[in-house]
C-alpha cells in the first residue's frame, strides 16, 4: 500500500528524508483508534463493503488497509468459503491488521505495494483514503480494473473538499487533518496546497473509474469531505 488508513492514505516513501515505516509505526494506535471510533465511520464501511456488490465464495482484495478495519466487513460478505487479501505497505499497521483477523483462516493480510496487486485475480477491489498519496491515481485505479476485469468491481472512498454551503469550516479542519496525517508534519510552507493536492489525486482516481465503469455508487458523506464511488468495470 501506499500508507494507513489516514484521510490521504499515507505514502510509501516520506518526503524530507522522514521514514514512513516509522512515521506510520508511531501512529498506528492512534489511526486504528481513528479508523474504529470516528462518528458515522462504521457505517461508511459497511456501505463502501456492500458497494463492492461482494457474493459467497468471491475474493475481494483491499489496496492499502491499513489496521485492517475494513477487513471484517469484507469477510462477511464473502462468506467463510469466499477470500479476503488486505495490502499495506507499512509493517506496524499490518500487525494490528492481522491480529484483528488471526481468526479468519480466509483473510489473508499481505505487505506490498497497493499498485502492484499480489494475486492474480479477483472479484472486486476497495481502496479506502488511499488514492490522494499515489503519484499516478488515475493509472492505480486503471489497473485496479484492469485485475478484477469485465463484470469485477472497484470501490473508492476518499476525503475531498466538502462543496457544501459549510465548507469552509469542513474543509479547515480536513486540511489540518491532512497536514498531520502526512510526514513530515513539521513543514510551515508547502510549493502546492495539500488539501488542493489531495483534490486532484481523488478526483482523477474517481474519474477515471467512472470512465472503466458503469456506476454502482457516487455519493458523497461525512458532511460532504467523503466521496466514495463504486463501479462494475465494462
Amino acid at each position: 500500500m501506499t500508507g494507513p488508513s489516514g484521510p490521504n492514505g499515507g505514502a510509501k516513501r516520506a518526503s524530507d528524508g522522514e521514514d514512513a515505516q516509522g512515521f506510520y509505526g508511531r501512529w498506528a494506535r492512534l489511526y486504528d483508534l481513528l479508523a474504529r471510533r470516528t462518528p458515522g465511520i462504521v457505517a461508511l464501511r459497511k456501505r463502501a463493503a456492500a458497494a463492492c456488490e461482494l457474493s459467497p465464495g468471491d475474493r475481494v482484495v483491499e489496496m492499502g488497509c491499513g489496521t485492517g478495519a475494513n477487513l471484517p466487513h469484507l469477510r462477511e460478505s464473502v462468506g467463510p468459503e469466499g477470500s479476503v487479501v488486505g495490502v499495506d505497505f507499512t509493517r506496524p499497521v499490518l500487525e494490528r491488521a492481522r491480529g484483528l483477523t488471526a481468526d479468519y483462516d480466509n483473510v489473508h493480510v499481505v505487505r506490498a505495494d497497493a499498485t502492484r496487486a499480489p494475486v492474480a485475480d479477483c472479484d472486486a477491489v476497495l481502496a479506502t483514503f488511499v488514492v490522494g498519496m499515489l503519484d499516478d491515481p488515475a493509472g492505480a485505479v486503471s489497473d485496479w480494473a484492469d485485475l478484477v476485469g469485465p463484470g469485477g468491481h472497484v470501490v473508492l472512498v476518499n476525503a475531498a473538499s466538502s462543496r457544501r454551503w459549510y465548507a469552509p469550516a469542513v474543509n479547515a479542519a480536513l486540511r489540518a487533518v491532512t497536514i498531520l496525517s502526512t510526514p513530515p508534519t513539521t513543514r510551515l510552507r508547502y510549493d502546492e496546497d495539500p488539501l488542493d493536492r489531495l483534490d486532484e489525486r481523488v478526483a482523477a482516481a474517481h474519474d477515471r473509474l467512472r470512465e472503466r465503469s458503469s456506476a454502482v455508487a457516487d455519493e458523497t458523506h461525512a458532511l460532504g469531505a467523503v466521496r466514495l464511488t463504486g463501479g462494475r468495470v465494462r
